[in-house]
Protein backbone atom coordinates (compact mmCIF):
# COMPACT_ATOMS: atom_id res chain seq x y z
CA UNK A 1 0.00 0.00 0.00
CA UNK A 2 1.52 3.50 -1.23
CA UNK A 3 -0.24 6.00 -0.02
CA UNK A 4 -2.78 5.92 3.44
CA UNK A 5 -5.62 8.12 4.45
CA UNK A 6 -5.29 9.81 7.90
CA UNK A 7 -8.07 8.87 10.40
CA UNK A 8 -9.58 9.74 14.01
CA UNK A 9 -8.02 6.88 15.29
CA UNK A 10 -8.18 6.13 18.87
CA UNK A 11 -6.01 3.41 20.70
CA UNK A 12 -2.73 2.18 22.11
CA UNK A 13 -0.28 0.09 19.96
CA UNK A 14 1.80 -2.23 21.95
CA UNK A 15 4.92 -1.82 19.53
CA UNK A 16 8.23 -4.12 19.99
CA UNK A 17 10.43 -0.95 18.81
CA UNK A 18 13.39 -2.68 16.64
CA UNK A 19 17.00 -2.38 17.14
CA UNK A 20 18.31 1.24 15.82
CA UNK A 21 15.69 2.84 15.40
CA UNK A 22 14.53 6.18 17.99
CA UNK A 23 11.49 6.36 19.33
CA UNK A 24 10.20 9.29 17.17
CA UNK A 25 11.26 7.31 14.06
CA UNK A 26 9.69 4.00 15.27
CA UNK A 27 6.46 6.46 16.17
CA UNK A 28 5.97 8.04 12.62
CA UNK A 29 6.67 4.40 10.83
CA UNK A 30 3.85 3.51 13.08
CA UNK A 31 1.35 6.40 12.45
CA UNK A 32 1.94 6.11 8.68
CA UNK A 33 1.22 2.29 9.00
CA UNK A 34 -1.89 2.36 11.05
CA UNK A 35 -3.39 5.98 9.53
CA UNK A 36 -3.38 7.83 12.11
CA UNK A 37 -4.20 11.35 12.16
CA UNK A 38 -2.51 11.82 15.59
CA UNK A 39 0.24 10.49 17.75
CA UNK A 40 2.51 10.28 20.52
CA UNK A 41 4.92 7.52 22.62
CA UNK A 42 5.06 7.13 26.15
CA UNK A 43 8.67 7.36 26.91
CA UNK A 44 11.93 6.94 24.66
CA UNK A 45 13.94 4.07 24.09
CA UNK A 46 17.57 4.24 22.84
CA UNK A 47 17.91 3.40 19.34
CA UNK A 48 20.42 0.41 20.60
CA UNK A 49 17.32 -0.56 22.88
CA UNK A 50 14.33 -2.81 22.10
CA UNK A 51 11.15 -3.92 23.12
CA UNK A 52 7.91 -2.67 24.33
CA UNK A 53 6.93 0.81 23.55
CA UNK A 54 3.57 1.84 23.89
CA UNK A 55 1.75 4.67 21.29
CA UNK A 56 -1.17 6.38 21.86
CA UNK A 57 -3.06 7.58 18.78
CA UNK A 58 -6.01 10.16 19.15
CA UNK A 59 -7.65 10.54 22.33
CA UNK A 60 -5.02 8.00 24.09
CA UNK A 61 -2.27 10.47 23.85
CA UNK A 62 -3.99 12.54 26.77
CA UNK A 63 -2.60 10.00 29.05
CA UNK A 64 0.67 9.40 27.36
CA UNK A 65 2.14 11.73 30.35
CA UNK A 66 0.51 9.30 32.82
CA UNK A 67 2.25 6.33 31.78
CA UNK A 68 5.49 7.99 31.13
CA UNK A 69 5.53 7.80 35.31
CA UNK A 70 4.74 4.41 35.07
CA UNK A 71 7.30 1.14 36.65
CA UNK A 72 8.90 -0.40 33.84
CA UNK A 73 11.04 -3.69 33.10
CA UNK A 74 14.36 -4.33 31.64
CA UNK A 75 16.10 -7.09 30.31
CA UNK A 76 19.84 -5.80 30.40
CA UNK A 77 23.36 -6.76 29.00
CA UNK A 78 26.41 -5.05 30.81
CA UNK A 79 29.93 -5.98 29.90
CA UNK A 80 32.79 -5.39 32.66
CA UNK A 81 36.05 -3.97 32.32
CA UNK A 82 35.66 -1.28 30.33
CA UNK A 83 33.96 2.71 30.47
CA UNK A 84 32.82 4.66 27.43
CA UNK A 85 31.96 7.90 26.46
CA UNK A 86 28.44 7.48 26.04
CA UNK A 87 27.79 4.39 29.15
CA UNK A 88 27.11 1.75 25.98
CA UNK A 89 28.64 0.59 23.03
CA UNK A 90 28.34 3.17 20.47
CA UNK A 91 31.13 5.07 22.41
CA UNK A 92 34.80 5.47 22.61
CA UNK A 93 36.31 3.40 25.17
CA UNK A 94 37.73 5.37 27.31
CA UNK A 95 39.24 3.13 29.62
CA UNK A 96 40.06 -0.89 30.27
CA UNK A 97 40.15 -2.30 33.29
CA UNK A 98 40.77 -5.77 34.77
CA UNK A 99 37.79 -7.84 35.86
CA UNK A 100 38.30 -9.16 39.48
CA UNK A 101 37.13 -12.56 40.88
CA UNK A 102 33.78 -12.85 40.75
CA UNK A 103 31.12 -14.87 42.79
CA UNK A 104 27.70 -14.25 43.86
CA UNK A 105 28.35 -12.46 47.48
CA UNK A 106 30.56 -9.90 45.86
CA UNK A 107 28.31 -9.23 42.81
CA UNK A 108 25.76 -8.61 45.48
CA UNK A 109 27.82 -6.66 47.50
CA UNK A 110 27.79 -4.15 44.34
CA UNK A 111 24.31 -4.62 43.03
CA UNK A 112 22.61 -3.72 47.04
CA UNK A 113 23.58 -0.14 46.72
CA UNK A 114 22.01 0.69 43.45
CA UNK A 115 18.56 -0.79 44.77
CA UNK A 116 15.79 1.04 46.30
CA UNK A 117 15.36 4.60 45.86
CA UNK A 118 18.84 5.94 45.29
CA UNK A 119 20.89 9.28 43.97
CA UNK A 120 21.91 8.56 40.31
CA UNK A 121 23.66 10.72 38.04
CA UNK A 122 22.06 10.58 34.32
CA UNK A 123 24.80 9.88 31.47
CA UNK A 124 26.11 13.13 29.29
CA UNK A 125 25.07 11.59 25.73
CA UNK A 126 21.51 11.74 27.51
CA UNK A 127 17.99 13.31 25.82
CA UNK A 128 18.18 15.48 29.29
CA UNK A 129 17.71 19.31 28.29
CA UNK A 130 19.76 21.64 29.60
CA UNK A 131 18.53 25.34 28.33
CA UNK A 132 16.41 24.12 26.11
CA UNK A 133 19.10 22.38 24.51
CA UNK A 134 19.45 17.78 25.01
CA UNK A 135 22.52 17.36 26.85
CA UNK A 136 24.05 14.34 24.11
CA UNK A 137 23.57 17.79 21.53
CA UNK A 138 26.10 19.19 23.85
CA UNK A 139 28.45 16.56 24.42
CA UNK A 140 28.65 15.62 20.80
CA UNK A 141 29.59 19.81 20.20
CA UNK A 142 32.51 19.11 22.62
CA UNK A 143 30.88 21.42 25.14
CA UNK A 144 31.43 20.80 28.81
CA UNK A 145 28.44 18.93 29.99
CA UNK A 146 27.23 19.10 33.68
CA UNK A 147 24.41 16.81 34.90
CA UNK A 148 23.11 17.06 37.51
CA UNK A 149 22.25 14.14 39.86
CA UNK A 150 18.72 12.81 40.81
CA UNK A 151 16.66 10.60 42.89
CA UNK A 152 15.25 7.51 41.18
CA UNK A 153 13.16 4.24 42.18
CA UNK A 154 15.12 0.90 41.38
CA UNK A 155 12.41 -1.96 42.82
CA UNK A 156 14.78 -4.79 41.60
CA UNK A 157 18.20 -5.29 40.29
CA UNK A 158 19.31 -9.21 39.40
CA UNK A 159 21.99 -10.90 37.57
CA UNK A 160 20.12 -13.73 35.64
CA UNK A 161 23.06 -14.84 33.68
CA UNK A 162 26.62 -14.51 33.78
CA UNK A 163 29.42 -15.65 31.04
CA UNK A 164 32.70 -14.49 31.45
CA UNK A 165 32.66 -10.74 31.53
CA UNK A 166 29.13 -10.26 30.47
CA UNK A 167 26.58 -9.97 33.16
CA UNK A 168 22.27 -10.44 31.82
CA UNK A 169 20.48 -8.43 34.46
CA UNK A 170 16.66 -8.28 35.54
CA UNK A 171 15.62 -4.70 35.85
CA UNK A 172 12.65 -2.66 37.24
CA UNK A 173 12.64 0.39 37.93
CA UNK A 174 10.89 4.39 38.38
CA UNK A 175 10.30 6.98 35.86
CA UNK A 176 13.94 8.67 34.82
CA UNK A 177 16.03 5.71 35.82
CA UNK A 178 19.16 5.11 33.32
CA UNK A 179 19.85 1.53 33.10
CA UNK A 180 23.12 3.16 31.67
CA UNK A 181 23.81 4.54 34.58
CA UNK A 182 23.39 1.18 36.43
CA UNK A 183 25.90 -0.34 34.68
CA UNK A 184 28.22 2.34 35.42
CA UNK A 185 27.77 2.59 38.80
CA UNK A 186 28.41 -1.05 38.95
CA UNK A 187 31.04 -1.15 37.12
CA UNK A 188 32.61 1.15 39.60
CA UNK A 189 31.46 -0.90 42.97
CA UNK A 190 33.12 -3.91 41.66
CA UNK A 191 36.36 -1.59 40.61
CA UNK A 192 36.64 -2.77 37.32
CA UNK A 193 34.32 -0.28 34.93
CA UNK A 194 31.50 -1.31 32.93
CA UNK A 195 28.97 -0.32 30.01
CA UNK A 196 25.64 -1.63 28.37
CA UNK A 197 25.95 -3.43 25.25
CA UNK A 198 22.17 -4.54 24.89
CA UNK A 199 18.67 -3.37 26.17
CA UNK A 200 15.44 -4.86 25.76
CA UNK A 201 12.22 -3.37 27.79
CA UNK A 202 9.91 -5.79 28.69
CA UNK A 203 7.03 -4.05 30.02
CA UNK A 204 5.36 -1.09 31.10
CA UNK A 205 2.92 -0.63 33.58
CA UNK A 206 -0.06 -1.41 33.48
CA UNK A 207 1.11 -3.55 30.54
CA UNK A 208 2.88 -6.30 32.12
CA UNK A 209 2.55 -8.97 29.75
CA UNK A 210 1.96 -7.27 26.61
CA UNK A 211 1.57 -9.13 23.39
CA UNK A 212 3.71 -6.78 21.09
CA UNK A 213 3.49 -5.69 17.43
CA UNK A 214 6.44 -5.21 15.44
CA UNK A 215 6.94 -2.70 12.38
CA UNK A 216 6.85 -5.50 10.11
CA UNK A 217 3.28 -7.24 10.94
CA UNK A 218 2.40 -3.75 10.71
CA UNK A 219 2.97 -3.46 6.92
CA UNK A 220 1.67 -6.91 6.29
CA UNK A 221 -1.45 -5.30 7.57
CA UNK A 222 -1.60 -2.27 6.36
CA UNK A 223 -0.86 -4.68 2.88
CA UNK A 224 -4.56 -6.51 3.60
CA UNK A 225 -6.55 -3.08 4.71
CA UNK A 226 -7.87 -1.34 8.11
CA UNK A 227 -9.54 -4.22 9.86
CA UNK A 228 -6.30 -5.85 10.11
CA UNK A 229 -4.04 -2.43 11.40
CA UNK A 230 -7.28 -1.65 13.66
CA UNK A 231 -7.11 -5.20 15.43
CA UNK A 232 -3.90 -4.65 16.06
CA UNK A 233 -4.59 -1.82 18.52
CA UNK A 234 -6.13 -1.76 22.93
CA UNK A 235 -9.09 0.79 23.41
CA UNK A 236 -7.73 3.95 24.95
CA UNK A 237 -9.57 2.17 28.26
CA UNK A 238 -6.70 -0.53 28.45
CA UNK A 239 -4.50 2.42 29.54
CA UNK A 240 -6.25 3.15 32.32
CA UNK A 241 -6.99 -0.78 33.19
CA UNK A 242 -5.05 -0.67 36.97
CA UNK A 243 -7.27 1.95 37.71
CA UNK A 244 -10.49 1.81 40.07
CA UNK A 245 -13.68 2.67 37.90
CA UNK A 246 -16.03 5.34 39.35
CA UNK A 247 -19.44 4.95 37.00
CA UNK A 248 -21.64 7.89 36.92
CA UNK A 249 -25.13 8.95 36.93
CA UNK A 250 -26.91 10.52 34.56
CA UNK A 251 -26.76 14.03 36.46
CA UNK A 252 -23.16 13.56 37.28
CA UNK A 253 -22.48 12.79 33.47
CA UNK A 254 -23.87 15.76 32.47
CA UNK A 255 -21.85 17.63 35.14
CA UNK A 256 -18.66 16.22 34.14
CA UNK A 257 -19.19 16.80 30.94
CA UNK A 258 -18.97 20.39 31.18
CA UNK A 259 -15.72 19.90 33.39
CA UNK A 260 -17.08 20.48 36.84
CA UNK A 261 -16.24 19.26 40.24
CA UNK A 262 -18.77 16.08 40.93
CA UNK A 263 -19.48 14.93 44.55
CA UNK A 264 -20.03 11.68 44.82
CA UNK A 265 -20.71 10.63 48.91
CA UNK A 266 -23.80 11.82 51.11
CA UNK A 267 -23.16 15.03 52.90
CA UNK A 268 -20.84 16.97 50.37
CA UNK A 269 -23.57 18.00 48.16
CA UNK A 270 -27.67 17.82 49.47
CA UNK A 271 -29.19 14.99 47.97
CA UNK A 272 -26.09 13.80 46.74
CA UNK A 273 -25.93 9.38 46.80
CA UNK A 274 -22.83 7.76 46.46
CA UNK A 275 -21.25 6.45 43.68
CA UNK A 276 -20.07 2.65 43.48
CA UNK A 277 -16.14 1.87 42.66
CA UNK A 278 -15.54 -1.11 40.60
CA UNK A 279 -14.04 -3.71 43.21
CA UNK A 280 -12.05 -4.55 39.92
CA UNK A 281 -9.73 -2.66 37.65
CA UNK A 282 -11.42 -1.06 34.34
CA UNK A 283 -12.35 -3.59 32.15
CA UNK A 284 -11.20 -2.92 28.33
CA UNK A 285 -13.13 -3.20 25.45
CA UNK A 286 -13.25 -6.20 23.78
CA UNK A 287 -10.44 -6.29 21.33
CA UNK A 288 -9.39 -8.52 18.00
CA UNK A 289 -6.73 -10.43 19.09
CA UNK A 290 -3.34 -8.92 17.36
CA UNK A 291 -0.39 -11.09 14.75
CA UNK A 292 1.57 -13.32 16.88
CA UNK A 293 4.50 -11.23 18.07
CA UNK A 294 7.85 -12.25 16.75
CA UNK A 295 10.65 -13.77 18.48
CA UNK A 296 12.56 -10.55 19.63
CA UNK A 297 16.11 -10.32 17.16
CA UNK A 298 19.58 -11.30 19.12
CA UNK A 299 21.54 -9.18 17.34
CA UNK A 300 23.91 -7.08 19.40
CA UNK A 301 21.29 -7.49 22.19
CA UNK A 302 22.33 -10.41 24.61
CA UNK A 303 18.58 -10.78 25.64
CA UNK A 304 16.68 -14.35 25.58
CA UNK A 305 13.50 -14.64 24.13
CA UNK A 306 11.00 -13.52 25.93
CA UNK A 307 7.98 -15.38 26.69
CA UNK A 308 5.12 -16.07 24.45
CA UNK A 309 3.19 -13.44 23.66
CA UNK A 310 -0.54 -13.19 26.02
CA UNK A 311 -3.73 -12.24 24.24
CA UNK A 312 -3.92 -8.86 23.52
CA UNK A 313 -5.39 -6.84 26.04
CA UNK A 314 -4.13 -9.22 28.37
CA UNK A 315 -1.69 -8.08 30.78
CA UNK A 316 -2.36 -4.18 32.11
CA UNK A 317 -4.11 -5.25 35.21
CA UNK A 318 -3.56 -3.30 38.40
CA UNK A 319 -2.85 -3.55 42.24
CA UNK A 320 -6.00 -5.18 43.57
CA UNK A 321 -5.37 -3.92 46.92
CA UNK A 322 -5.79 -0.37 44.95
CA UNK A 323 -8.73 -1.49 42.85
CA UNK A 324 -10.85 -3.21 45.53
CA UNK A 325 -12.42 -0.20 46.60
CA UNK A 326 -15.99 1.09 47.49
CA UNK A 327 -16.67 5.33 47.73
CA UNK A 328 -19.46 4.56 49.85
CA UNK A 329 -17.83 1.67 52.03
CA UNK A 330 -13.80 2.91 52.35
CA UNK A 331 -13.92 6.52 51.55
CA UNK A 332 -12.40 6.01 48.11
CA UNK A 333 -9.79 8.64 47.41
CA UNK A 334 -7.12 8.49 44.80
CA UNK A 335 -7.15 8.58 40.67
CA UNK A 336 -9.59 6.87 38.83
CA UNK A 337 -11.33 6.15 35.51
CA UNK A 338 -14.92 7.62 34.94
CA UNK A 339 -17.22 6.52 33.14
CA UNK A 340 -20.68 7.97 31.60
CA UNK A 341 -24.04 6.87 32.28
CA UNK A 342 -24.20 5.44 29.14
CA UNK A 343 -20.85 3.67 29.85
CA UNK A 344 -18.39 5.76 27.62
CA UNK A 345 -15.02 6.76 29.51
CA UNK A 346 -15.01 10.36 30.34
CA UNK A 347 -11.91 11.10 32.28
CA UNK A 348 -8.94 9.89 33.90
CA UNK A 349 -10.08 11.71 37.46
CA UNK A 350 -9.28 12.24 40.77
CA UNK A 351 -11.50 12.02 43.98
CA UNK A 352 -9.96 13.53 46.77
CA UNK A 353 -10.46 13.61 50.74
CA UNK A 354 -13.91 15.41 50.51
CA UNK A 355 -15.34 12.55 47.98
CA UNK A 356 -15.39 14.94 44.96
CA UNK A 357 -14.66 13.85 41.98
CA UNK A 358 -12.20 16.23 39.71
CA UNK A 359 -11.27 15.77 35.92
CA UNK A 360 -7.81 15.20 35.29
CA UNK A 361 -7.96 14.24 31.41
CA UNK A 362 -11.05 14.71 29.69
CA UNK A 363 -12.18 12.43 26.64
CA UNK A 364 -14.37 13.05 23.64
CA UNK A 365 -14.20 9.48 22.44
CA UNK A 366 -17.36 8.34 20.44
CA UNK A 367 -19.42 5.00 21.23
CA UNK A 368 -17.39 2.22 21.46
CA UNK A 369 -19.48 0.67 18.94
CA UNK A 370 -18.36 3.71 16.31
CA UNK A 371 -14.92 3.60 17.30
CA UNK A 372 -11.70 2.63 15.50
Amino acid sequence: MNRRTFRDIHGILLLDKPLGLSSNQALQTARRLVGAAKGGHTGSLDPLATGLLPLCFGEATKIAGWLLGSRKAYEAEVKLGATTTTADLEGEVVETRAVPPLDDATLEAALAPLRGRIVQIPPAYSAIKQDGVPLYVKARRGEAVEVRAREVDVYRLDVIERSGDTLRLHVECGSGTYVRSLAVDLGENLGCGAHLTGLRRLWVEPFMAPAMVTLDQLREAAETGPDPLDACLLPVEAGLAHMPRVDLDPEQTRVLGFGQPVPLRPGVASGQESVPVSAAPVAAAPVAAAPEAAAPEAAGQGAAAHEAAAPVGAGYAGDPAAAGQSAATAGFQGRCAAYGADGRLMALAEVDGEGVLRVLRGFNLPPPEARI
